[in-house]
């Protein structure tokens, strides 16, 4: 697989990202394997000036608006951190199976570790304009209702849309765009 043509372009202009799971295994239907997420990007907001506006994380991948100072250093750091946490949690609980497949589905220029939780790239799309932003926070908070999980976005746990709806949410973000 070649690798991706999107690039991150103004740092620190918020970004439109998507990150998928390694051939999308569902591996956040587990409340553990999502705090890994959430507190990897508590630890870029305290320690490198990352900013979260929207977010929801499915089952195999995850949508996020963020800016920060290197926005791509930050991904980097975000996924190579969350795969280490996934993979330990995954043996910890004894989920061979999962681990098996990680190993297998690795790509075979990933040579420096045994399984490959993501897949490659985030696909930065540059947010503009506040109606992209509206645009892309829509899309992010309503995809769960799209797929018939809830019928409010604000009922996704794994949502910025609580927070825009004025309920406690699992993780601060940015509202103020």
């Amino acid at each position: 697989m070649t690798r991706s043509r999107y690039r991150v372009l103004q740092n620190p202009s918020p970004h439109f990202l998507t990150v998928t799971i390694n051939h999308w295994l569902p591996l956040f239907t587990r409340p553990a394997t999502v705090n890994i997420v959430l507190d990897s990007w508590r630890f870029l907001q305290r320690d490198s000036g990352f900013q979260l506006y929207g977010y929801v994380i499915l089952e195999n991948h995850l949508h996020l608006i963020a800016a920060s100072p290197d926005l791509s250093r930050d991904m980097q750091r975000f996924k190579a951190y969350t795969a280490k946490q996934i993979i330990g949690h995954l043996q910890q609980s004894g989920e061979a199976r999962v681990l098996e497949l990680l190993a297998l589905l690795k790509r075979p220029h990933k040579i420096e570790s045994e399984y490959q939780v993501w897949e490659e790239g985030s696909h930065p799309q540059l947010i503009e304009s506040e109606a992209a932003m509206r645009q892309k926070l829509d899309y992010i908070h309503l995809n769960p209702v799209k797929r018939g999980y809830v019928d409010l976005p604000e009922h996704w746990r794994y949502s910025s849309a609580r927070n825009y709806a004025g309920m406690a949410g699992l993780i601060e973000v940015v509202k103020d765009w």
